[in-house]
């Protein structure tokens, strides 16, 4: 963004901007390919056949087994849950033409969609999911490069360009040491977006480090000893009201205001909170102490994926850190919300929601990553790496760590899934050792 201060005039005068007839001057977008549906075929699409398969008591949170179209679509007649979600994280495929196995060489899902079939694919989940949202509701899409464009315009049409709130970056991995011509491919995107205007929002803070509190704070107030930096009272853009009138026999700055009323500037300058520089300029103290943290930014460099940090795992492939699961579920929801993840996978999700005391709802149709999950739910995770360091110069086998152990969920699966006995009869003894 460029620097300086953002006008709507040039030289007092209006600029003229057609606008096509219209009064508004929005940029509205949308891809147009074969194959695309009307939102009402979407709408109408079959409800799943469920069965439930087993439930924990109290049964609070659901594990879906199955196609996540016609799962969300019986989803729609649930009245304890259609508009009541207020959290989506999706963490879908990423159209790589792949096939993924997981740590054991099993195959975990294939990613063969790609063009104009990946696109509706991920619509018609996207409009069945907005009406799943609360109003108050967020959702975050998980992409790569491959398709993160595409999809904002996709998200742009069905929850409203106004309702995008921010384009994630986020350090996926190692700095990697490239031979061929081009830049290192070290992040992927998560797309933000809200419902309404009016959403849950719990501001993400990072922790001050001692480095950081040298650098920014570095005043300490006479008497108090507490450390405070020092900022102007002034904010771009001009106004007319109380915040553009005289305060102490001087005028805002040409082309700016005064942050809060002078009255209130009066309170703070009682109170010891303005400075007053040799040459009469004001500025604000803020504190240290009353500072909860530094707010997270777009760009997040400390949640790489699992295979790349000496954290625990599943084993599952594209695993994301629990860590980033963590952060979006303390920002969009409250205790006791309702998070819904249709492309589970490992559970990552599911485990960092229910730590942080949510409700959840998970789908997924592979048959590994309900094993995954089943498996994270009973016997937790274990450290990164086959073998470990015993600290006797000798290396054992990895243990799995009970770091997670959940019973209060059903498990649930569609009919058209034709669960083998085998399956089921494992999955039960995992949920009934």
């Amino acid at each position: 963004m460029a620097s300086g201060l953002s006008k709507t005039k040039w030289d007092e005068q209006v600029s003229s901007i057609p606008k096509n007839g219209s009064n508004d001057n929005s940029l509205d977008v949308s891809l147009t390919y074969e194959g695309k549906k009307s939102k009402q075929e979407i709408l109408s699409i079959s409800p799943a056949d469920i069965q439930s398969l087993w439930k924990g008591s109290p049964a609070d949170n659901r594990l879906y087994y199955g196609d996540n179209l016609h799962i969300l679509a019986s989803l729609l007649n649930d009245n304890s849950v259609c508009g009541k979600v207020r959290l989506i994280y999706i963490d879908p495929p990423f159209a790589t033409k792949s096939v993924f196995q997981s740590r054991t060489q099993i195959d975990a899902y294939t990613d063969l969609l790609e063009g104009s079939h990946y696109i509706e694919f991920i619509r018609e989940r996207l409009i069945l999911l907005r009406e799943l949202l609360a109003d108050d509701g967020s959702i975050y899409v998980h992409l790569d490069e491959n398709m993160a464009f595409y999809v904002k315009v996709v998200m742009d049409e069905v929850f409203g360009k106004g309702n995008f709130r921010n384009w994630i970056t986020r350090k996926k991995c190692n700095p990697k040491n490239y031979t061929r011509k081009t830049y290192g491919d070290i992040s992927d995107y998560i797309l933000f977006y809200t419902k309404s205007k009016d959403y849950v929002w719990n501001r993400a803070v990072e922790a001050w480090t001692e480095e950081k509190i040298l650098k920014e704070y570095t005043y300490i107030e006479e008497g108090t000893g507490r450390k405070y930096k020092k900022v102007p009272v002034h904010a771009p853009g001009e106004r007319n009201g109380e915040t553009g009138k005289m305060w102490h026999g001087m005028m805002p700055p040409k082309g700016k205001h005064w942050q809060y009323k002078p009255q209130t500037l009066d309170e703070m300058d009682a109170r010891g909170e303005i400075y007053w520089s040799p040459t009469g300029n004001p500025r604000r103290k803020v504190y240290l102490d009353e500072s909860d943290g530094i707010p997270a930014q777009d760009i997040w460099l400390d949640f790489r994926d699992a295979h790349n940090q000496n954290i625990d795992i599943t084993g599952y492939p594209t695993e994301k850190n629990p860590n980033l699961l963590k952060r979006i579920i303390e920002a969009s929801s409250d205790p006791n919300d309702l998070v819904l993840d249709c492309f589970a996978g490992s559970g990552t999700s599911l485990q960092s929601a229910d730590e942080l005391n949510r409700k959840w709802i998970g789908v997924d149709n592979s048959r590994e990553a309900i094993n995954t999950i089943l498996h994270r739910f009973t016997n937790g995770t274990s450290p990164m790496g086959d073998y470990v360091n015993n600290g006797k110069g000798k290396t054992t086998k990895i243990k799995s760590l009970p770091l997670f152990l959940v019973k209060d969920f059903e498990l649930l699966a569609t009919k058209s899934q034709n669960i083998s006995e085998s399956d089921l009869e494992h999955w039960l003894n995992l949920l009934n050792p």
